[in-house]
């Protein structure tokens, strides 16, 4: 429940701050979003290419990084994973022949993800139909300044759940 029940009492200080109804139908739609869009990434590229809207999401970080390497720990941080989950992916790539893992040559406590050749291949006959994709299913339904628009939210709500401590009550 997101709206406050009608009790027909005065408010309690100790209750929630409700959404009002222009926020309840933002948040409405937000949720729907947050929802389906993943679902139907998901969906396309397991179609096209056989492979998780997240596998993608790290073969294509790795593609776009110096020598297609990264350390795991940067390689989580850009793909907003724990270490834990993408140790499991970059497993699953490694099987592919997609993605290797080696010791970095400067700090032995540092372990580089490397997108193969293999890989890069991959990711490059990936790419169009997913840009395709997301192109259709978000920017083509926004005039051009929506675009900033969406980009300045993203980052509004992305800092706010990034920000250290217990959200604000």
């Amino acid at each position: 429940m997101i709206t406050p029940p009608d009790t027909g009492r005065a408010a309690d200080p100790q209750e929630p701050r409700w959404l009002d109804d222009a926020e309840q139908r933002a948040w409405r739609q937000l949720a729907a979003v947050i929802l389906k869009l993943p679902s139907e990434l998901e969906a396309q590229l397991q179609r096209d290419a056989g492979m998780s809207h997240f596998e993608y999401w790290v073969t294509a970080l790795l593609s776009e990084a110096p020598d297609r390497t990264l350390p795991m720990s940067a390689l989580a941080a850009q793909a907003n994973a724990s270490l834990s989950r993408l140790s499991h992916v970059v497993a699953r790539l490694e099987k592919r022949g997609w993605v290797t893992r080696r010791p970095c040559p400067d700090d032995a406590r540092v372990t580089l993800a490397v997108l193969t050749d293999a890989g890069w291949q991959h990711v490059a006959a990936t790419a169009p139909g997913h840009v395709t994709a997301v192109r259709q299913l978000v920017f083509d339904a926004l005039a051009p300044g929506e675009v900033d628009d969406l980009a300045r939210l993203c980052a509004t709500i992305l800092d706010r759940i990034d920000a250290p401590g217990p959200p604000d009550r």
